[in-house]
């Protein structure tokens, strides 16, 4: 344990805490799932090469297994490359420039997301690329504050969606309850073409013993009457491989053929072999979930870590507070106003990179500059132990400053 700041800054580290990356020991466990299950071949279920072009929703193999990993239809599952991001982006940008089903193209429009916040970066930067004005809406324990959400989307036909991460958010560690699940599927909505982009990146990233989760949103939307508001979106890149996992889309029936019609003018299929790979070594929602077990025996202490750090060094500290996940990838840290950017800087100076202040805000914008986001996944459990110190002295440090 540093005593202050200043042996921190003498020791020299270079740890980086920036992203939510799994840590080498995470991907090694996919690495000997995937040696253990053995090669399967270049061939389908039916017999068809995978080697070659088509099936551009997917293997029907792997549409099953996304289905039954988001508890719905197979004919409602897109299964794609390794990003859900990329899904993300082609939804959006394919809204730009064609318009949603029924709808007129968004380009030369006014046109807004709303963004819960504290929330994702990269949520943010895909908003800016197209030019979708963001409004910022806070985040509560069981997700996004309604009254607010409600009010807005009820008068603003210019607001044409908003961002969710409804499990583990990132990076409050929220779980959106039930009640705000069925009351963004049945809000009334200015814009007819209004879509919910549920990004269920944390599904199955539990932390504790307890496996939470969140009601079914495309029934939610279905039995309030709009089958169309939700895109919902998920990837194996935190299960299996960072850069080579398998992403899923689920949709409704219209949605999906509007999403195929659409990502056919750009491709002629996924990768394949890759959803094959995936289908025969994880095999069934079962072998998935005993696949993250062993991811949360290596995460689960390095987030132990991190509370332990923060409650011994600035537990009581007035305007300091974290958040303690139960799944996910990140701790949020609060801190007085004005002083976020100041513990980055300092931490930078002292070998510790941070992810930048102000980035789980749009615009790179906190306004009240006082919330820091820690991943903790990637470095090892010492060097988190480190780090987690380290951040500590930097808040004290900025403290003492005013």
């Amino acid at each position: 344990m540093f005593s202050n700041y200043d042996e921190f800054r003498q020791r020299g580290l270079r740890l980086d805490m920036s992203r939510g990356k799994p840590a080498p020991a995470q991907l090694d466990l996919a690495t000997r799932r995937f040696a253990e299950a053995g090669d399967p071949g270049y061939l389908a279920r039916d017999g068809a090469d995978c080697r070659n072009y088509g099936f551009g929703l997917g293997l029907p193999e792997a549409r099953e297994f996304g289905a039954a990993l988001l508890d719905v239809e197979p004919e409602q599952v897109v299964a794609a490359g390794n990003s859900s991001l990329e899904l993300m982006h082609d939804v959006l940008a394919f809204a730009t420039l064609h318009g949603l089903p029924g709808g007129a193209p968004w380009r030369g429009q006014e046109v807004a997301m709303l963004c819960p916040v504290p929330g994702y970066d990269r949520h943010f930067t895909i908003c800016e690329t197209l030019g979708i004005r963001m409004i910022a809406v806070p985040m509560r324990e069981d997700g996004p504050d309604m009254k607010i959400v409600e009010a807005l989307v009820r008068d603003d036909a210019s607001i044409r969606g908003i961002w969710c991460v409804p499990l583990y958010s990132n990076p409050s560690g929220a779980i959106y309850s039930a009640s705000t699940v069925n009351r963004l599927a049945a809000m009334p909505a200015a814009a007819p073409d209004f879509r919910l982009v549920w990004d269920d990146a944390y599904r199955f990233h539990h932390l504790g013993e307890t496996r939470h989760a969140t009601p079914n949103l495309l029934a939610a939307c279905a039995a309030a009457g709009h089958p169309d508001r939700a895109f919902v979106f998920a990837s194996l890149s935190k299960v299996t491989f960072g850069g080579a996992g398998v992403a899923f889309l689920a949709a409704s029936p219209r949605n999906l053929d509007w999403w195929a019609r659409h990502a056919g003018a750009r491709s002629i299929g996924p990768d394949k072999l890759n959803q094959l790979r995936h289908v025969h070594a994880l095999r069934d929602r079962a072998g998935l979930e005993s696949l993250m077990d062993g991811h949360r025996a290596l995460l689960r202490p390095k987030f132990d870590a991190v509370q332990e750090g923060l409650a011994a060094r600035l537990g009581g500290l007035t305007g300091v507070s974290w958040s303690r996940p139960e799944g996910g990838y990140f701790i949020g840290l609060a801190l007085p106003p004005g002083h976020a950017k100041r513990v980055v800087a300092l931490a930078g100076e002292a070998g510790l990179v941070l992810t930048p202040a102000g980035a789980v805000f749009p615009y790179r914008e906190d306004p009240d500059d006082s919330y820091l986001r820690i991943a903790p996944s990637f470095p090892s459990l010492d060097e988190v132990r480190l780090a987690a110190d380290a951040i500590t002295v930097s808040v004290r440090r900025a403290l003492e400053l005013d």
